[in-house]
């Protein structure tokens, strides 16, 4: 039987394979955090797309995803307006694996949610090749930024500090 996180990466396997686009899955030790993963993955962390699922207030969606450059942190301020909320803050780790399907650390940038609105800082922009933990802790996806941005269709909207 598969289990969610099987489910969510291959999700998110037939997702890029159904939009064209080019990537490679690399396995590695299991790790979620982003300084320490693009160590592993020999990537700089500017390269990595570190998405957070978000809890919001006064807007309306109850949950969004943020996707940034992993060597950023949060505006939350910024983040709120980007989203029309009146706050924002990280959502609670069973809320973010309830919506997902994937452990904290391992959630991929895209969101498969249409209640889940999906934004990005436009500072992802900075890298013609990006990678992101494949909705587990033990692989991630190396793709062209153009590829992803295609795929995912995220908003583009200012929020990283």
């Amino acid at each position: 039987m598969d289990t969610p996180m099987t489910d969510s990466h291959a999700r998110l396997v037939a997702h890029l394979d159904a939009a064209g686009a080019a990537y490679r899955i690399v396995e590695h030790e299991a790790e979620g955090r982003s300084e320490e993963i693009s160590v592993i993955r020999g990537n700089h962390p500017s390269q990595a797309l570190k998405a957070m699922v978000v809890a919001l207030k006064g807007g309306a969606a109850d949950f969004g995803l943020a996707v940034l450059p992993g060597d950023r942190r949060v505006d939350f301020e910024a983040l709120a307006r980007a989203f029309g909320a009146r706050k924002v803050r990280f959502a609670a780790p069973e809320d973010a694996q309830r919506l997902t399907g994937c452990v904290m650390g391992s959630v991929p940038p895209f969101s498969f949610d249409p209640a889940m609105p999906l934004v990005a800082d436009p500072a992802i922009q900075g890298n013609q090749e990006v990678c992101f933990n494949a909705a587990r802790l033990d692989r991630s996806i190396f793709m062209p930024l153009a590829d992803y941005l295609k795929a995912a269709a995220p908003r583009l909207t200012a929020f990283a500090a």
